[in-house]
C-alpha cells in the first residue's frame, strides 16, 4: 500500500472513531432526554456536534457542541426531583469523544501536564478559565436539578459549561434555577424536560493570543412537563404545560425574564443564527387535543 493510501486509511479511521460516537443526528441512546424524542430543530453548522453524555456507564443528558466556538450551544435534560444540594468533591472533566486521542464513550477527567493538548482543538480546558477574571464556569445543566449523585457529577464536564459573567452565574442565573426547581419540584407530576442554552456575539475568551472559548450574550431555558398539577396555584399553573426564561450574560442589566416558549423562540429567532423552522419543543410543548 502507498504512503497516500495508507494515510488516507489513518486519516478515515480516525475520523470514523470521532463522527461513531459524536454524532450529527441525536444519538438513539440520549433521545430519552428530549420531549416526543425531538431535538430543537433550526440550529444546523458544520461545526456542531451532538454528545450523548455519558459518566459511570450510562447516558445522562444531550448536548449540542460548537467544536470551533468550544462551548455547548444548548444542553438537553429531564428534570429530576431534588433538595437542591451542590455536588462536591467532583473534578471538572473533559470529553474524550472529542479527541482522537482516546476511544472512551465517557466523560474523563482532566489529565495532569499537557495531555490536554491533545484535546484542546475541538473543547475548552482548564487553562481557558484560569485568567479569564471576568467571566467564570457556569453549567447549562446544573447539578441541583439532578437527584442521583452521579446525574449531579455528570455535570461537571466543560462541555457543559460556558464563560459566565459572576454576577450572572453566582446571583441571577442560579436564583432562577432555583425557582425552577421549586416549581418543577412542586407542580410537574410527570417528566419535565429541559433545553438550556446561549447565543454569542463575538466575545471570546483570548489565551496565549489565541481565541480559545465564545462568551454567551444571552443565556436561556425553557421547560415542557405535560402531565401537571392542575390545582396549582394560577401563578404557577398559567406556567404549564412549559415556560420560559432568558438573561444577558453581563455583570450589569442581566436580570431574567420570564416569558413563553412561543415568546423565547421569536426573541432567539431575532438574536441568534437560527431558521424559520427554529422550534424548542415539538409543537411548542402543546399536548395533542389541548384547547
Amino acid at each position: 500500500m502507498g504512503l497516500w493510501a495508507q494515510t488516507f486509511t489513518l486519516v478515515c479511521l480516525i475520523t470514523s472513531l470521532v463522527r461513531g460516537r459524536v454524532e450529527k443526528e441525536p444519538p438513539p441512546e440520549c433521545r430519552e432526554f428530549l420531549y416526543m424524542r425531538t431535538p430543537p430543530t433550526g440550529l444546523e453548522h458544520s461545526s456542531l456536534q451532538f454528545i450523548c453524555q455519558h459518566y459511570n456507564r450510562k447516558p445522562r443528558y444531550m448536548t449540542l457542541f460548537n467544536t470551533v466556538d468550544h462551548i455547548p450551544v444548548y444542553s438537553a435534560y429531564t428534570f429530576k426531583r431534588s433538595d437542591g444540594e451542590k455536588c462536591v468533591d467532583v473534578p471538572w472533566m473533559y470529553e474524550p469523544q472529542l479527541s482522537t486521542a482516546s476511544d472512551s464513550e465517557e466523560m474523563q477527567p482532566f489529565p495532569l501536564g499537557n495531555n490536554h493538548m491533545n484535546f484542546e482543538d475541538a473543547q475548552a480546558v482548564l487553562d481557558d478559565y484560569t485568567n479569564a477574571i471576568l467571566y467564570e464556569r457556569g453549567t447549562l445543566n446544573p447539578d441541583e436539578h439532578q437527584d442521583d449523585p452521579d446525574d449531579k457529577a455528570s455535570t461537571y464536564t466543560l462541555t457543559n459549561v460556558v464563560p459566565m459573567a459572576p454576577d450572572v452565574n453566582n446571583r441571577v442565573w442560579n436564583k432562577q434555577e432555583h425557582i425552577i426547581r421549586k416549581r418543577l419540584n412542586n407542580y410537574c407530576l410527570g417528566t419535565a424536560y429541559v433545553v438550556t442554552g446561549i447565543t454569542t456575539s463575538g466575545k471570546k475568551i483570548r489565551r496565549e493570543n489565541m481565541n480559545r472559548v465564545a462568551v454567551p450574550a444571552y443565556l436561556w431555558s425553557a421547560y415542557c412537563c405535560v402531565d401537571y398539577d392542575h390545582n396549582a396555584p394560577y401563578d404557577e399553573r398559567y406556567k404549564f404545560p412549559s415556560f420560559a426564561h432568558y438573561g444577558q450574560n453581563e455583570a450589569e442589566n442581566n436580570e431574567v425574564v420570564e416569558v413563553s416558549v412561543e415568546k423565547l423562540k421569536e426573541f432567539l429567532k431575532k438574536t441568534t443564527f437560527v431558521d424559520k423552522s427554529f422550534q424548542i419543543f415539538v409543537g411548542d410543548c402543546v399536548p395533542t387535543g389541548s384547547t
